[in-house]
């Protein structure tokens, strides 16, 4: 299938590694100019923090065209939530500013370069958690979510611009995050009832996922690149879930 994406410009928001690496090389390998902007350092990609509005203006300001714009970060409170009143009130703020916040943020910086072009594409990274109330981590289920509502106000707001926006939720992903999930829960249990990443992590995707196995950085990278591509010009709005059957509506 010919994507037809050659030399179209696309700003991946949170590239430095994970699933915003493999979304940059996709990109890349379908000729695309791609743009990277992290917290993180990396040798191409431009250094910033999602939560402040200022770094992604300057940033939006070295760019002259963008054709797409991926908002790949995500952030959880780093504790074991449940039941949500073992976090405090202060475990919220910092997740939502980076999960809800952070992706409003980059909306503002970039969709204005796109509008006058009349075509384009916004993709928000979201998860499977933001659509079952995981009980995990609360701020971090709850920012999803909200991130999901605003894709569909977003896609409402930009139709008319023929801008379609979007939202892709992973399922079991090895990342810093993932782990950061089972580092949390491990904490909680006695010390002769924990497990080793790999065994917790083949346990869970055994009981949540219906193909039973890992989703990878590059399944979700090339979900990206199809939904960038004029294949998918009716699709908008919609949560496109690369989770094993995870959730199912």
């Amino acid at each position: 299938m010919n994507l037809a994406l050659q030399n179209q410009h696309v700003v991946v928001i949170g590239a430095a590694r994970g699933i915003g690496r493999a979304m940059m090389d996709a990109f890349r390998a379908e000729g695309c100019q791609v743009h990277g902007f992290d917290r993180e350092v990396a040798a191409d990609v431009s250094q910033g923090d999602v939560t402040r509005y200022d770094d992604l203006s300057a940033f939006a300001s070295t760019i002259e065209r963008v054709d797409h714009l991926v908002f790949c970060v995500g952030a959880g409170s780093g504790k074991f939530g449940f039941p949500f009143w073992n976090l405090s009130p202060s475990d919220w703020s910092r997740v939502l500013e980076i999960n809800l916040v952070g992706a409003v943020n980059a909306a503002h910086a970039f969709v204005p370069k796109m509008i006058p072009q009349g075509k384009g594409s916004v993709l928000f990274l979201v998860s499977v958690a933001g659509q079952m109330g995981s009980q995990t981590d609360p701020p971090y289920s709850a920012a999803k979510a909200g991130l999901i509502n605003f894709t569909h106000c977003a896609a409402k707001d930009l139709a008319p611009y023929a801008i379609r926006v979007n939202a892709l939720a992973p399922g079991m992903v090895k990342t810093a995050l993932n782990e950061a999930v089972w580092r949390a829960g491990q904490a909680k249990l006695p010390v002769d009832q924990r497990q080793d990443y790999e065994t917790w992590a083949a346990e869970k995707i055994g009981k949540v996922s219906p193909l039973g196995r890992w989703q990878t950085p590059e399944e979700c990278a090339a979900v990206a690149v199809f939904l960038a591509s004029d294949h998918a010009m009716n699709i908008t709005g919609q949560t496109i879930n690369v989770d094993g059957g995870q959730v199912m509506h």
